[in-house]
This record gives structure tokens, sequence and C-alpha cells, in this order.
């Protein structure tokens, strides 16, 4: 009976410890961008050209700011990449057509899926992985920026070649990112409708005057990220 016992109160305590020592594991640290395994075998020239942006993820916003979001990719050399995108604020009551860009190089010519950009207006290094893609219809962009002391910055794309795509690619899509700490709750979809930039010269000054409409160039863009 005692041997029993004894048997016990090791196995008990076995379990404690493990409890304990999962309890007490190092937490990640959220000031570095995760672990990526950017697509193999990337194909860079079947990436570039036009996307339309279908869901869009951003850890500084629990609220969709853009809708219209699109994005041009082109090459001016073998390591240097832009995305040239446009968009607009869905609290934008005239639907203005906003444009930005972002610049990437590829420093490692050997994983071409991971692009690094680093310039003060992006505050730190920023990071972007191509993590699949068939080049003919669908993406997938996760982005993250780092500076010393702060969060990290997660952004991603799901993106397609047409305005809209299909649901089981989405969750397809979709299901890769929580393993990047990506909160799928906070994934929008990005409205791409009734996107035509608004004719300003066709409306009255008076209803230009007393529209209650954010100052659009005050703001910043959806690649860039305040920490």
């Amino acid at each position: 009976m005692l041997t029993k016992c004894v048997v016990y109160v090791v196995y008990l305590l076995f379990v404690l410890s493990f409890v304990d020592g999962g309890l007490r594991k190092r937490k990640e640290d959220k000031t570095k961008c995760p672990k990526v395994k950017a697509i193999r075998n990337f194909d860079i020239e079947g990436m570039l050209h036009n996307w339309y942006v279908i869901e869009y993820y951003a850890s500084s916003e629990e609220a969709l700011a853009y809708r219209c979001m699109r994005a041009e990719f082109t090459m001016s050399s073998s390591d240097v990449i832009t995305m040239n995108f446009t968009y607009s604020f869905t609290d934008d009551p005239l639907n203005e057509q906003l444009i930005g860009n972002i610049t990437w190089i590829i420093p490692n010519p050997a994983e071409p899926a991971h692009w690094t950009h680093s310039e003060d207006t992006y505050e730190g290094v920023y990071n972007t992985f191509v993590l699949d893609s068939d080049y003919i219809s669908w993406a997938l962009l996760l982005h993250c920026a780092e500076k010393s002391k702060v969060p990290r910055y997660l952004s991603s794309f799901i993106m397609s070649r047409e305005p809209t795509l299909g649901v089981n690619v989405i969750s397809y899509l979709r299901d890769k990112l929580p393993q990047y700490d990506i909160d799928l709750s906070y994934m929008f979809n990005m409205t791409q409708t009734d996107c035509n930039s608004t004719d300003f010269e066709n409306i009255p000054p008076s209803l230009l005057i007393n529209l209650n409409r954010p100052q659009m160039g005050d703001r910043r863009h959806p690649m860039k990220h305040i920490h």
C-alpha cells in the first residue's frame, strides 16, 4: 500500500511540474516578426501585374478603414519590386480614389518570396512574405514591420486577379494565417464595388463645403502604421 502511495505522489509531482512548466513557458516576443515560411519555388514574374485585395488585416486596426484596394506589382530590376496601389476610405462620402506605393528589395536571391523595405517613412524594417499563390487567380501576402522596443506591426492581404474570390479558396488561405499570430476575427472583407473615382468637377461647391468629410491628405495609407 505504501509503495502505491509513493508511486502516486511521484506521478502527481510529475504532472504538476509539467503543468507549471507550461504555464511558465517563455512568452513570444511581440516586438519581433514571426518565423515565416515563404512560398517555395516562387515564380516572381508570375506575381507581377494587377491584383484586387479581397480581405485585409492589420494588427493596429479593429475596424476596416479602407475599400476598393487594388495593387499592381512591377519589377525595375531582378531584386527590386514595387507595389503601386489605389484605395479609398470607407468613411469618405465622395469615395475619392487615393494612391500609394511601396518598394522592396529581395535580400536573398535564394528566397525570392521574402522582400524587405527599410525607410524612415515605414518606421523600421518592413518584411513582406508571399505565403502562397497560384499566380493566375489568388495570392496571400504577410507584412511585418519591426521597430525597437515597440510591438511589431502585422498585416495581410488575400488577393485575387478578379474582384471576387471563391469561398473555399478564401477559407484555404485564411487557415494559413493564425500560425503567424493573425486574429482572423479582424480579417475584413474588402469591398470591390462602386470603386469609380468621384468626378469633383460636376459636384456643386456648396455640397463640397457642407460635407462632413475627413481630410484625406492627413491620413496614413494602408501600408503604413502607427506605433
